[in-house]
């Protein structure tokens, strides 16, 4: 039952649309450390969810995260008109570069769910 909270807690953490955050603080502020908090946090979700329970909650929560990216976008381009696509992200669109990072972000999970997985092998000798 413990496992099964601690799942849902993460998938709920991961339903934060993490890509369009970052992109929208590049977009406004010309911050790329959006960017960073962003690895540094699906990174360490990714962790916990491998170290405390299993992989189930990672593959639900990118998915759900990149759901919620595309629809903010779209929203944002539609009813804000703000420009997105007035060449900011070139050479690439709002929309590709939300399943570029969202692809890219993988890559830093991937590493932190190997060190949680080797981490729990030790507890468990």
């Amino acid at each position: 039952m413990r496992k099964i909270v601690i799942g849902i807690l993460i998938v709920c953490l991961y339903c934060f649309p993490f890509v369009y955050f970052s992109m929208y603080q590049d977009f406004a502020n010309r911050s790329m450390l959006c960017y960073l908090l962003m690895i540094v946090v699906t990174s360490l979700l990714a962790y916990l969810g491998k170290f405390l329970c299993n992989s189930i909650p990672f593959i639900i929560g990118n998915i759900v995260s990149a759901v919620m990216s595309f629809y903010f976008i779209g929203r944002m381009e539609d009813t804000l008109g703000i420009g997105w696509d007035s060449g900011y992200f070139k050479p690439f669109s709002p929309s590709q570069l939300v399943i570029i990072v969202s692809i890219l972000i993988l890559i830093p999970q991937f590493f932190a769910m190997k060190l949680a997985n080797g981490h729990k092998n030790n507890v468990k000798d």
